[in-house]
């Protein structure tokens, strides 16, 4: 289905069960490189990056068998491991790069394409391979590829220039069957990270500062396979509370993590919504308040708000009486929804990498166009509380990220035409 169509003004109710992290899946996914035997990944949403990480792995000999009814990936990694990821595969995501670091530490050569994805800033990919550098791999690239050569990676301290998710990933995968201790200071704290963590030491690895700033990985020899449950997903979870704020309604949000969505809760409180956290059950509940009122904020790496979910929270605050300022600081490029929600009558101005949202009392419903998977998602929130209907076209971007979304929301009282 290439467009959405929806009626706005439903109010939303009921409760909702949050998927599997595909933040967290991908690189677990690509983990498994290094992980020799059969391990069974589940709570794998069925996504297309999903299905396009399957892919990489199936062309790098290692068996992925999906059931997708069940959100289960069963991995078989009994051949030898291939050198060269393909370049249309990892032109399509920029996750697939994950596989640098695992091919790398598997067999001492790795070649990958330079990587692709949503259009939403640089993120380039220079500390992960400074990371590879430092435990001796030499580097090359030319013709659009990254060339990685070391027969045995060895531990050493680094220190990341800036807490990028995806090097931390990356680095500690490759890490883990290094020979010594590798250190690296200033790493990234997403939950994703210690989810891939624990996925890696449940199949033997050694590594310990989880949930910190300093990940300490001591070189094995080999990993096992093992089974693993991939954490929640985190900016769903995000979205679903969101759209019952939206339209105000009471939202029950289940596997919910409060831990993974304090951040979120608070600023979603700030701006006037009831909500009720159930830490023990993973539950969050989101009621009808009084007016909802503008707040500031800005987008950090964790524990602050993450920038995965500030296209979302713009959306409330386009609704929300007064001036909020949101400052994106993390990609340069992602307030493209910003002129598609002007489109259903929002009010913002953007200067540079601050939005300005003056709130209006309701959207009007119009046509707009998905820029990025987390535009996708502002833009059918908006969808939710707009006056009349409104199209949403390029769903593909949608689905690379949420699983069934249109499909939960109809459960909870939306109208989707």
């Amino acid at each position: 289905m290439p467009r959405l169509s929806l009626e706005g003004g439903h109010v939303l109710n009921g409760t909702v069960r949050v998927s599997g992290a595909k933040n967290a899946a991908l690189p677990i996914l690509a983990g498994t490189i290094l992980v020799e035997g059969d391990s069974l990944i589940e709570n794998v949403p069925n996504l297309l990056d999903i299905s396009t990480m399957t892919k990489m792995l199936n062309a790098l000999d290692v068996v992925a068998e999906p059931c997708p009814e069940k959100n289960i990936l069963k991995i078989r990694n009994n051949r030898k491991i291939r050198h060269i990821a393909p370049y249309d595969l990892v032109t399509a995501m920029r996750a697939s790069f994950f596989v640098a670091g695992p091919i790398l530490a598997r067999t001492g050569y790795a070649k990958v394409p330079m990587p692709g994805g949503c259009s939403i800033g640089s993120r380039p990919i220079d500390i992960h391979l400074t990371g590879f550098k430092a435990m001796g791999a030499e580097i090359r690239i030319e013709h659009g590829f990254v060339e990685l050569k070391c027969p045995k990676l060895k531990g050493t301290r680094m220190h990341l220039d800036f807490p990028s998710v995806g090097a931390t990933e990356n680095i500690m995968m490759a890490a883990t069957l290094a020979q010594g201790q590798t250190i690296i200071e200033n790493a990234a704290r997403e939950p994703e990270i210690d989810d891939l963590a624990n996925y890696l030491n449940n199949a033997g690895a050694q590594i310990s500062g989880i949930g910190t700033s300093i990940l300490t990985i001591n070189g094995v020899p080999r990993l096992s396979g093992c089974t693993h449950r991939v954490i929640a997903d985190r900016i769903e979870a995000a979205t679903l509370l969101i759209a019952g704020a939206i339209t105000g309604g009471k939202v029950t949000v289940e596997d919910a993590i409060f831990a993974h969505l304090e951040p979120i809760v608070q600023k979603m409180q700030e701006c006037g919504v009831q909500m009720d956290v159930d830490v023990q059950g993973n539950k969050i509940t989101v009621s009808p308040s009084g007016p909802l009122k503008a707040v500031n904020f800005e987008t950090m790496p964790f524990p602050g708000f993450p920038t995965d979910a500030q296209a979302q929270m713009m959306t409330l605050l386009t609704v929300s009486a007064g001036t909020s300022v949101v400052a994106e600081k993390i990609f340069e490029n992602r307030f493209m929804h910003a002129e598609e929600l002007k489109r259903l009558g929002a009010n913002i101005k953007i200067h540079s990498d601050t939005a300005i949202i003056t709130g209006v009392p309701r959207l009007s419903g119009a046509e707009v166009k998905i820029t990025d998977l987390r535009a996708g998602a502002a833009l059918i929130l908006a969808g939710l509380n707009a006056e009349g209907i409104t199209t949403v076209h390029g769903l593909k971007h949608l689905k690379r990220g949420y699983e069934n979304l249109p499909e939960k929301l109809t459960s909870l009282g939306a109208k989707i035409l």
